[in-house]
This record gives structure tokens, C-alpha cells and sequence, in this order.
């Protein structure tokens, strides 16, 4: 929670009375009380980190909490805990009571119980009770003999704090904004299936958000089968569920302040700060696109992020905001659509492309024309606000998804489908009369004369001359201003470097989500970069121990021509991703020419190893197979940029401690806006390792994904076999002369599954890895043959995607 400036009163007023007054206490006895009219009538823990007390939360209003102590920069009191956030007290005559009963009453000026802890008993040593502010913040009341009657850490509101834990039986849930502590929209807790979730929960509607509402829990990583339903911080910065969910800090290892917070704008995040009271930093967050959260701008809107500038809600075309102080409560139609007998004389379509407005559909209905769609939207007058119109790769046909109510809208361009908002006549002929008189190049593929493009172009207006010499003469002292204030940051920026100022380190760990390494840190991690665990055109990678004891692997990048600034653009888009399947980054440095990345450990090495020495069973190579499909599937499909990775081979396949497969080496071979999918990428060289490069490198035809499910293919089929692509295979029934002719590994596999189309054990058999001695499933190698032999298609568009191939070997799973 933030604060009020009523608040930093209360505590600069608190502090002058009392700052080391030995009068302070960190405990209250049975038959005492808190009086909200006495600023010294405040318990502080005994290493003086949290203070309880009555906190002022606007005029005359107050709320029995618990805070940070010390401000942090900008003067803000940090909330951990409340009592009343529903109900504050009156400024005068309100107390907290300590009944001699063991209970505890907040009671308003007049006379009215707005809070109790419920802790009274029947037992007289109750009397004897205490409450105390211990120093991991948690208020507890306990009786002599230490059993505790009540703690606030068994009730939080929104912030968990490390040692306390979530459980089926609490949650958290946000404020109402950032100057209302009263409950928000958005909640954390364990659903019915032992899943942890984030919910939107307005007076109208509820919806799941995080994790992707339209995944299975095993497909966002989580584990239904574990009912203890409970979470937990620690100290070092570990935030782990019992449905195997996990995230680690960015400072993860570092003794600091820390906070666990459900915001306001509905995302959870993880902050840590100095003991100094320093700025709280952002060391992770559950929600990296903010406009997938539900409600954040209400319905008939449309949110849209731009990093420069953060995320802004807007109406759609045709509506207007109801109210001009909240956005969540979005925008109305400014218009009535009447249904005659002949619709289509009054409505028409404006085309919103790449917009998702996620749920409240009428019905699906597939293998839709879009002007079969249209007129099922304008047959259903009022029932329907307009369309979502969506290819179907899996099906290969159109589906038209008509809106009852337009919700949880955002534009992104890593959206595949798009939106036919329904409007009368009068608007769209509005809507078309500014774009032609703005010069708009309009899209007339469609045959419908009612759809408008609502991108728009604007043209110059004339302006005077005296206007044009004051417009040049300002940009002019602009111009100078922003070249004095350049340099004025450059010399400060670069005597913080010199003198090892930690300002810039912040910046730096909020900039990038992760933690920068210096050189020296890491020579010493590597003893001197002196243990090689691999290498690869990219560079080499060694072994580390991190200072925090944490093993890690660190890689060396060869080529160190890139700029800092485009080197941590890159590296800091890689080290939001987070998938269980990706290589996790913990940190980098970019020093001099030094350009240098730190992933986790992974024990079992890579998966070439892995083949060559024989250790992997078929349920590992099979599990193998699947884990992998499933990272580069978030690479190219879920992620905020289009990530290519260029090198798919074993060696860039690692494997953890329990064999399960992580993708390593993505992101820094090309990194491409979700727009310039489909469209030729250009490459500086051909990038990829020798028998696993899909044919477009080698006959200059631009490069999409495919690339990748090409490299995949070769790869299953490796794992299959236990053939190296280089080497080929020698196959005993082409002989000439007293030499076998070795064969490429693709055709040797295609001529024994044809040869062999009357018995499938035979050429299953023949292909299967000797090692794996008849122990495997016939039918997991028959689909993985299938699916591997698609992957390496000669055309690209006879290539299924890597979502495609998820779900052929899924559907498997399920089917077995």
C-alpha cells in the first residue's frame, strides 16, 4: 500500500515526540489501550522495523495498522496490515482495547465495535495476555504461556510479508486505489483446483486473469494434485505455492526489506529495499503485459501500453467515458442501435485490428466467411456489440466469436485476430468522412462497404511566417536545453560509475527486472573463468558459484561490438520471460567490451551429452520432446516480442535435476516486433549449426519460425535415433562394394516408415535408438516420428507451429 500526506504528518509529528523515548514499547498488557488521540500510543518492533498503531488514511479518519517504520524515499509510510480498512475510526475518542478477556476491540467515538479479534476465552490466565510487535511485522497476542490467542499474519489484507504465509483459508486483496485503502478489484487465493490465482472481482463481474485464464494448470506449470493450498515469502526473496509455482527476486540472495503486494492496477509484485529506507524496487511482478488485467479500464474501452509512456485506456469509437475520474468504470454507448426488418440499413462494422476483448461471447461459430458473420451479428440486434474474427491454424478455417459485451479489451500486435465493432450508419460515415479528408490509404480488400480502418494519418496545417520563425526559434533553445541537460546527465552517470555509487545499480535492477554483475564478481565467481562447461559460436560458458553461494552458469559472449544500450534492450526483454521451459537468466554485465550473461546451473548438462552417453530412458526422451516444443511455443506465440532462436540442436538443450528440458541461448539472435511476422527478416549472416538449418537460410528466402520447427524436427528425430544429422546414417541394405553409403538422417527415416507402412514395430524397430533395448512406447514413437517428419518439410508452409505441435503431443497424452 502507499500513503496520504495526512499520514507522513502522523509520523513526522510521531517522531518529534518520541524518537528514542524509552517509553516506547513493542508490547501492550491485558487492560490497556491505544488511544488515537495520543501520537505516542504507538507499538515498534524491537528492531524498530514495523510500528502499529492508529494510521490516518484521510480527514479525521484512522486505521488501526501496521507499517514500514522508516519512509521511504518520497516520504511514504509503507502499509503492511490493516484492521478497519472498510470502516476508519473517528480522529477523537477511539481506541483500541485490550480486554482483561483476551480480546482485542477497536472501538470508534461512539461506542461502536468496528473491529475485534474474537480471542476471548473462558480461561483467567487470559489476563495475564499480551500483545506484541514482533520483528518480521506480525502482531501477536498470546497468552502466559505463549500460546497464541491471535496473529494479524493469519488475516492479511494485501501484503504478505516474509515468514507469513498464504493459505486456502486467507488472501489478499487489493486497495481501492492508490489513496484508498479500502478493498480494491483484485484478489490473490487458492482456487477450488489448489491453484493460486489472481481474480477481478467488481460489483458486476469476476473474472480469472493470472494465470491465462484459456491454459489447463499443467499448461501454465501448475500442479492441481497438491490440497495443502499454501504460499510463502522468505527472506531471500523465494515466493513458492504448493501448485509448484515459483518466482525468485531479482536481488534474490540479498539480505533487504522485502514485501509481497496485490496493487491496485490488479498485478502482483514483489519489492525489496535497503535497511536505510531507500526506494522500493520492483524485483518481480506476476503480470508482465498490464493491459491483460481484467477491469483495469472498464467495459467499451480499449487499454494499450507503450514502454515510454506505460498503459492508457480509451474509449472505443462511438462510446464516452462515464465517468472522468475512473476508468474502471469504462465507457457507455453514446448512440442506440434500432432493429428493423432490414438491419443493415442502420448498422455497419469498424475494423479494430490485433484488439482482444477476452470473454462474453454469444456464441463460436466456425468456418465463418466475414460476411457470413456479419450478418449472424447484425440478425441478433441487441445481443450482439460486434466480433472477434480469428484464423484457426489448428483447424484451418475462419471462427467468428459473436460479443455480447465488449470486456478486458487491449491492442497488441502480437495478436493474431481482430474486432468488427457494430455502429450505426451516421458514426461509421463520421468515421469514414475524417479518414478520407485526412489522405487515409483505405483497405478495400473487403467487399463490405461498412467496415472502416480506423488507423489514421493527419496532414500539415498551414502556419505564418512569424509562426514559423517562434516554432523554429523554440525548438532551437529546446534543442540547446536538451543537448546541456545530455551532458549534465552523462558527467553525473559517469561519476556515480567511478565512484561506485549504488544509485545506478538501482536503476539498473529496476530498469531490467534482474540483477547487473560487476567484471571482477564474476572472475571471481568462475575462479577466474577457469572451469568450461561449454561453448558454442555464441561464446563460451563456465561454472560459478554466485556470492550468495547459488551456482550458475556464465557465458561469455565472442561477439562484444554490440552497444550497452542495445545489449541490455535485449537482455532485458530475456530476463522478463519466464516459462519452465526457458533457460532462466539471473543477471549480466555489460562493462567495457565485457559482454557476459549468468543463467541457473543445470546438472545434467545438455541433452547431446545426454545421447551420446546413453542415460536417458524413453519416458525422459519422450518428456524431452515435449517440454522443448513447449518453450519455443512461448517464444514464438506468448511472448510481448516475436523471439527467433536460430540454434535449435541438443547443445542448446539443458537439462535439470530431474531431466526436465530447458531451452537456452534464445532471444539474442533476433528479436522482432509480433508486426513483421510473415514478412521478410533480414539477417547480417546465416545463423544455426550444420545439419539442423531448415532450407530457407540456404536458398535466401525469408525467415519466419519455421525456421526453428524445422531445427525441432531434426532434433526429435535425434533423440529418436540417436543419429547425429552430420554424420548420416549407414544403411546395411545399400551396399556397394565393401563400404555402406551413409544416408541423411531425414530420408533414412521417411524410406524405413515407408517401407515398413504393413508393419509399424518393424521400421519402428529399425529407427529406434539400440540403446533404448525394446523398452518404449510403439505409439509415442510413432507420433513422434509423425510430428518430427512434418517439422522438416521441405516448403515452410507445410510446417506446423510449435502451438501446433503442443497440442499434437498433448492430445496424444490425453488420448493414452
Amino acid at each position: 500500500m502507499g500513503s496520504t500526506p495526512f499520514s507522513f504528518i502522523t509520523f513526522f509529528l510521531l517522531s518529534l515526540c518520541f524518537p528514542h523515548s524509552s517509553s516506547e514499547s513493542s508490547s501492550l498488557q491485558a487492560g490497556s489501550s491505544l488511544s488515537v488521540e495520543n501520537p505516542a500510543d504507538v507499538l515498534i518492533s524491537q528492531n524498530r522495523v514495523f510500528s502499529a498503531g492508529f494510521f490516518q488514511v484521510g480527514h479525521n479518519a484512522y486505521c488501526f495498522a501496521i507499517w514500514f517504520t522508516e519512509p521511504s524515499q518520497g516520504h511514504d509510510l509503507t502499509v503492511v496490515w490493516m484492521a478497519n480498512r472498510e470502516e476508519p475510526v473517528n480522529g477523537r475518542r477511539s481506541k483500541l482495547l485490550f480486554r482483561r478477556s483476551g480480546n482485542l476491540v477497536l472501538r470508534d467515538a461512539g461506542q461502536s465495535v468496528v473491529w475485534s479479534s474474537d480471542s476471548s476465552t473462558a480461561s483467567s490466565y487470559n489476563s495475564a495476555a499480551q500483545l506484541q510487535l514482533q520483528d518480521n511485522g506480525n502482531l501477536v497476542l498470546s497468552s502466559l504461556d505463549d500460546v497464541v490467542l491471535w496473529q494479524s499474519f493469519a488475516s492479511p489484507t494485501d501484503t504478505l510479508l516474509p515468514g507469513q504465509s498464504l493459505t486456502k483459508d486467507t488472501k489478499l486483496v487489493s486497495s481501492r486505489s492508490q489513496t484508498s485503502y479500502s478493498s480494491g478489484f483484485y484478489t490473490l487465493f487458492f482456487d477450488d483446483d489448489n491453484v493460486l490465482r489472481l481474480l477481478y472481482r467488481s460489483p458486476e463481474r469476476s473474472s480469472i486473469y493470472w494465470p491465462d485464464p484459456w491454459l489447463l494448470p499443467s499448461q501454465a506449470g501448475r500442479s492441481i494434485f497438491n490440497d495443502s493450498r499454501i504460499a510463502k515469502l522468505d527472506s531471500l526473496g523465494n515466493f513458492s505455492a504448493s501448485d509448484t509455482f515459483r518466482a525468485l527476486a531479482s536481488d534474490y540472495g540479498t539480505r533487504v526489506q522485502r514485501r509481497l503486494t496485490v496493487e491496485p492496477d490488479g498485478d502482483l509484485r514483489l519489492y525489496s529495499r535497503k535497511l536505510s529506507g531507500a526506494k522500493w524496487i520492483v524485483t518481480w511482478e506476476a503480470v508482465l503485459q498490464p493491459c491483460k488485467i481484467h477491469g483495469i479500464c472498464g467495459a467499451n474501452s480499449l487499454c494499450t501500453y507503450v514502454p515510454e509512456f506505460g498503459r492508457k485506456c480509451s474509449c472505443i469509437p462511438g462510446y464516452k467515458m462515464i465517468n472522468p475520474n475512473d476508468w474502471t468504470q469504462g465507457c457507455e454507448p453514446d448512440f442506440k442501435l434500432s432493429c428493423p426488418n432490414s438491419t443493415t440499413e442502420f448498422a455497419g462494422f469498424a475494423y479494430l485490428p490485433n484488439v482482444e476483448y477476452y470473454g462474453y461471447d454469444y456464441k463460436l461459430y466456425g468456418d465463418y466467411t466475414l460476411e457470413r458473420c456479419k450478418a449472424v451479428c447484425l440478425e441478433l440486434c441487441d445481443s450482439c456489440v460486434g466480433f472477434h474474427y480469428k484464423y484457426d491454424n489448428g483447424g484451418g478455417r475462419y471462427n467468428c466469436y459473436a460479443k455480447m459485451q465488449l470486456r478486458n479489451g487491449y491492442h497488441t500486435p502480437g495478436f493474431d485476430g481482430d474486432i468488427y465493432l457494430k455502429l450505426p450508419k451516421t458514426i461509421l460515415s463520421s468515421l469514414s468522412n475524417m479518414t478520407t479528408n485526412d489522405n487515409l490509404n483505405l483497405d478495400c480488400s473487403s467487399s463490405s462497404n461498412d467496415t472502416v480502418q480506423l488507423d489514421r494519418k493527419y496532414t500539415k496545417t498551414r502556419v505564418s511566417g512569424l509562426l514559423k520563425f517562434l516554432l523554429c526559434f523554440a525548438s532551437g533553445v529546446g534543442g540547446l536545453e536538451v543537448i546541456v541537460i545530455f551532458m549534465v546527465w552523462f558527467f553525473v552517470i559517469r561519476s556515480h560509475e567511478k565512484s561506485g555509487a549504488g544509485n545506478m545499480q538501482g536503476y539498473m535492477l529496476a530498469a531490467t527486472g534482474f540483477r547487473k554483475f560487476s567484471y571482477a564478481e564474476l572472475k571471481k565467481a568462475t575462479r577466474g573463468f577457469s572451469e568450461e562447461i561449454g561453448r558454442g559460436a555464441g561464446g563460451i560458458v563456465y561454472k560459478a558459484v554466485l556470492s550468495d553461494n547459488r551456482v550458475a552458469a556464465v557465458k561469455k559472449l565472442k561477439d562484444t561490438s554490440q552497444g550497452e544500450v542495445e545489449f541490455l534492450a535485449e537482455v532485458s526483454t530475456i530476463g522478463r520471460l519466464n516459462h519452465m521451459n526457458l533457460i532462466e537468466m539471473w543477471g549480466y554485465c555489460a562493462e567495457g567490451k565485457h559482454r557476459i550473461l549468468v543463467y541457473e546451473y543445470m546438472e545434467h548438462g545438455s541433452l547431446a551429452e545426454n545421447l551420446a552417453s546413453n542415460v536417458l530412458d524413453w519416458k525422459k526422451r519422450f518428456e524431452i520432446a515435449l517440454g522443448t516444443a513447449k518453450g519455443l511455443a512461448y517464444l514464438h506465440d506468448e511472448c510481448l516480442e516475436w523471439i527467433l532462436h536460430c540454434d535449435i540442436k541438443p547443445q542448446n538443450i539443458l537439462l535439470g535435476s530431474n531431466y526436465q528440458p530447458k531451452v537456452a541461448d534464445f532471444g539474442l539472435s533476433k528479436l522482432l516486433n509480433r508486426g513483421e511476422l510473415g514478412k521478410y527478416s533480414s539477417f547480417s549472416r546465416i545463423r544455426g549449426t550444420r545439419g539442423y538449418m531448415a532450407p530457407e537460410w540456404v536458398y535466401n528466402l525469408p525467415i519466419t519460425s519455421k525456421v526453428d520447427v524445422y531445427s525441432y524436427g531434426i532434433v526429435v528425430l535425434e533423440i529418436l535415433t540417436g543419429n547425429n544429422p552430420m554424420r548420416g546414417v549407414h544403411d546395411s541394405e545399400d551396399i556397394d562394394g565393401d563400404q555402406a553409403r551413409p544416408k541423411m538422417l531425414v530420408t533414412w527415416v521417411r524410406e524405413k516408415m515407408v517401407g515398413g507402412a504393413l508393419s509399424t514395430e518393424a521400421w519402428i524397430e529399425e529407427i529406434i535408438d539400440p540403446s533404448m533395448e525394446g523398452q518404449y512406447n510403439i505409439r509415442e514413437v510413432e507420433i513422434l516420428v509423425q510430428v518430427a517428419l512434418k517439422c522438416v518439410e521441405e516448403d515452410r508452409d507445410a510446417r506446423p507451429t510449435m502451438r501446433q505441435v503442443v497440442e499434437m503431443l498433448l492430445s496424444h497424452e490425453n488420448d493414452s
